[in-house]
């Protein structure tokens, strides 16, 4: 490998998969960012080694215990530069600034997607007034929602709001509601659920999902489900609709008591009832025709992205003290799902 590189030292976790590239996947470290993918273009490249001698086989066996050692070039941080991006602003004073982002807009910059994102909205927007405690590639970034997911986000324009906000998403203190349409109904009253490992239930119709989250063993850039490791996690869904005749979805409101990568995405998948149009946790389960008006079903069937929406943001103003909440209506894709699906519009 040409350049300066940075040395990763991965130790093979027990019972590897018995390919090299496979066992890597599992057990690099999540900050590494290294997809399978990446790790086989470093093993092709000679950039993977064991002992000192150089491993360029994707399909070399690997031992528990084994230390692999892993050159990676030096990661070049992107700058963001300002963009003349349309922004919906709900709120914003000296300290902070909430939008309410469309679903399709990247939070910040990567690798992959190096402009239209809302860093760069921002910077043309607030200019130099950003949080600088997310250095160049994240200024102001207190919390992300998925690309494909719609609502409210609030950005740090200090970094003493900054420090502020953060400290109340440590502390769950953040109110944070979700909208989401899900196959099947997520009934309290559902045997199946209560055979579900970290599932438990609340008065007033409330499924708890309990769990640890981490990434996944075998597709790193995806999240799973686990009880022995990861990050705890907690998501509470209460059924607002249930839509069809039998119900084939329902709207579903989530509460995040934890904000963990693709949490409700997850956990909705977890408790058998995952997202509609969810390319990725299995939302794209097939639903009768005859429960739902004409075109519903094909409605369901092409809709692009999840139908996930943050509709509810509250947090305590850092400098004022003041609570605040945030409201922001469904957008019109979701509107028009909900209309095909015959379901009233939500206020």
């Amino acid at each position: 490998m040409d350049g300066e590189a940075l040395e990763l030292v991965v130790v093979i976790g027990a019972n590897p998969p018995e390919r090299l590239d496979k066992a890597l996947a599992r057990d690099v470290p999540e900050e590494a960012s290294l997809s399978r993918s990446r790790l086989m273009r470093l093993i092709a490249e000679g950039g993977v080694s064991r002992g000192g001698v150089a491993l360029t086989d994707t399909k070399a066996r690997v031992a528990e215990g084994d230390e692999i050692v892993v050159q990676i070039e030096a990661a070049i941080e992107l700058e963001a530069r300002p963009e003349d991006i349309p922004l919906s602003v709900v709120y914003e004073d000296d300290e902070l600034i909430v939008i309410d982002k469309p679903a399709g807009m990247v939070v910040h910059p990567a690798p992959g997607t190096p402009r239209g994102t809302l860093v760069n909205a921002l910077l043309h927007h607030c200019g130099d007034t950003l949080s600088g405690i997310g250095g160049a590639k994240r200024p102001g970034i207190v919390h992300r929602i998925d690309k494909e997911t719609s609502g409210l986000l609030v950005v740090a324009k200090t970094d003493r709001a900054h420090h502020g906000l953060a400290a109340q998403f440590e502390a769950h203190s953040v109110e944070r509601l979700y909208l989401a349409l899900v196959n099947g109904v997520p009934d309290a009253g559902d045997p199946r659920l209560k055979g579900i490992r970290g599932v438990s239930f609340e008065p007033g119709g409330v499924v708890k999902i309990t769990t640890r989250l981490d990434r996944h063993r075998h597709e790193r850039q995806k999240q799973a489900v686990f009880f022995d490791r990861g990050r705890h996690a907690v998501t509470r869904a209460r059924v607002l609709e249930a839509i069809g005749a039998p119900p084939q979805v329902s709207l579903v409101e989530c509460r995040l008591e934890t904000g963990r990568t693709h949490q409700i995405r997850v956990h909705m998948a977890h408790a058998g009832h995952g997202l509609v149009g969810d390319p990725v946790y299995g939302g794209r389960r097939k639903v009768s025709a005859n429960a739902l008006p004409p075109g519903g079903a094909e409605a369901v069937a092409t809709f692009p992205r999840q139908a996930l929406h943050a509709a509810t943001l509250g947090f305590t103003h850092p400098k004022s003290e003041e609570r605040l909440t945030f409201v922001s209506p469904l957008p019109p894709d979701f509107e028009d799902l909900l209309a095909a699906l015959g379901a009233p519009r939500q206020a």
